[in-house]
């Protein structure tokens, strides 16, 4: 048995060293599409905003046309009235708009043949954008779970399928976590301070030249930014652990929740409870908050509602969470099957941390008519585990 150990652990070594090899050339591979992807972005904006402009102008020139050919008919009917100088004018200029015309309609035809060309290839990219993402997150877990369990191959071996399943489903969701938190970063505050350092090199070079006007300027927009920055890191560290949920509780830090949501989605979102409220413990309040914070969050990215409603039942031993919709909806059992092939942990995170909690949740909904996720937990869940 020992000697199978060292010999999986030999094995084990080797897998990882390949697997943190892979893991590097999938990150350069990630970092260039994600480039690709922004560039064509870019040129794909412009080359919209391009044909509409050429659009709008195609019909003005075609309009134009049709004026000066009844124009030309016009003057070339009635030569007493009219010059043949004011027939050549007449005949020129329907000439030049017939020409003009050819000429932007061509000019259309290709920009709209480019824009979809570009919106073709930017979806292709993101697609691989998103794989490589999977493949990079996969390969995470892989790597910790190897690492992590080196010491123990022998009874990880001969340990229960559950449990690894447990083991692993824990880390991806750990790496979920942190790909999520590293864009919100990326993308909120690291974007703001790499402004900052530009704004401040600009200040540098303005004291040099003893423009203190502009220097005050940059000042002012400096602090701005500082605090934007601030506001974004507060936001970061709300989705982390929300401080209120400590301090004030579940109710309070929710209807704080949902007002923000409001705000920031622009969908009508209610908060109403019912029943005499409680504290419950710590963890039992982080978890319903993440439950309502991502079935909201499915709500706003999946289902494009104009309402958004939520109710907290505090009953004799049990407590319950409906969150309600009136967006596109869906056909459960298919939506359900389609995560369950994919590995995703939208509904299926939130039914598996319910069932961790001894709960249950069922899901009401169906095409064009909104979505209804009731969740029962019970309260005494931690009791009936210590006994």
């Amino acid at each position: 048995m020992d000697f199978q150990a060292d010999a999986i652990d030999r094995v084990i070594k080797n897998a990882i060293n390949v697997m943190t090899d892979s893991k590097l050339q999938m990150i350069e591979i990630l970092d260039s599409a994600r480039n690709e992807l922004k560039t064509l972005n870019t040129e794909l904006q412009q080359v919209m905003k391009e044909t509409a402009e050429t659009v709008e102008k195609v019909d003005q020139l075609e309009l134009n046309y049709r004026r000066s050919r009844i124009r030309l008919t016009e003057v070339s009917r009635d030569f007493v009235r009219y010059k043949e100088e004011d027939i050549k004018q007449a005949y020129e200029r329907a000439t030049q708009l017939q020409l003009d015309l050819l000429i932007y309609r061509e000019k259309e035809m290709y920009l709209k043949a480019r824009r979809d060309e570009l919106q073709k290839r930017a979806r292709n990219v993101e697609k691989s954008v998103e794989r490589a993402e999977t493949i990079g997150t996969q390969m995470n877990v892989v790597l910790e779970y190897l690492s992590g369990e080196l010491g123990q191959v022998t009874r990880i071996l001969e340990s229960a399928k559950n449990r690894q399943l447990i083991g692993l489903k824990i880390i991806l969701a750990q790496e979920e976590e942190r790909k999520r938190i590293s864009r919100e970063i990326h993308d909120g505050p690291a974007q703001l301070l790499a402004n900052m350092v530009l704004r401040t090199e600009i200040v540098e070079r303005m004291l040099i030249k003893q423009d203190f006007k502009m220097v005050q300027d940059e000042i002012v927009d400096l602090k701005a930014q500082v605090r934007s920055s601030l506001e974004e890191m507060r936001k970061v560290i709300f989705n982390l652990r929300p401080m209120a949920l400590d301090d004030l509780g579940l109710i309070p830090t929710l209807r704080k929740y949902v007002h923000d949501y409001e705000e920031k989605t622009k969908i009508r979102a209610t908060f109403e409870t019912r029943g005499k409220e409680q504290r419950l413990s710590s963890a039992m309040e982080a978890a319903i908050f993440r439950l309502v914070q991502e079935a909201l969050s499915n709500a706003v990215k999946h289902a494009y509602p104009t309402f958004v409603g939520v109710v907290i039942t505090y009953q004799a031993q049990m407590i319950q969470i409906v969150v309600q919709d009136n967006g596109l909806g869906f056909n459960v059992e298919l939506l359900e099957a389609k995560t369950k092939e994919h590995s995703h942990f939208g509904l299926i995170g939130m039914r598996e941390r319910v069932e961790l909690l001894d709960g249950r949740m069922e899901i009401e909904s169906a095409e064009n008519q909104g979505t209804k996720i009731v969740i029962h937990i019970p309260t005494n869940v931690e009791k009936r585990k210590e006994q």
